[in-house]
């Protein structure tokens, strides 16, 4: 097992993105209550404070749940940090363990 010099955000659909997602597309059919699979966004290793963190990558990762579900920034709010945390479960952690023996692959979005 190898440690990758990484924290994370983990976020979490609530139930109102799940309501603003269901406006947006006919085909999402999910609600909070449902076991949704949450996404990890890896971020620097090292902090004190995770408030910091979630203030400086809020927007990035608000923009990237949405694109899951339209294809155009036009579609969704402008997002403020009380929208994102009352839109998503966010959790801050410092470590990330790769328990594969392949190496990891990247690619930039």
């Amino acid at each position: 097992m190898k440690v990758v010099n990484r924290g994370y955000i983990y976020v979490e659909p609530k139930q109102a993105f799940c309501d603003w997602a269901k406006e947006h597309d006919a085909d999402f059919d999910f609600d909070e209550s449902d076991d949704l699979e949450g996404d990890l966004y890896l971020i620097e290793e090292d902090f004190f404070e995770y408030e910091p963190l979630i203030e400086s990558h809020f927007k990035k990762i608000f923009k990237n749940e949405c694109m899951a579900v339209v294809d155009s920034e036009d579609e969704f709010p402008k997002p403020t940090l009380d929208m994102f945390l009352d839109w998503f479960v966010v959790k801050v952690g410092s470590s990330v363990f790769d328990t594969q023996k392949t190496d990891l692959d990247s690619e930039k979005l």
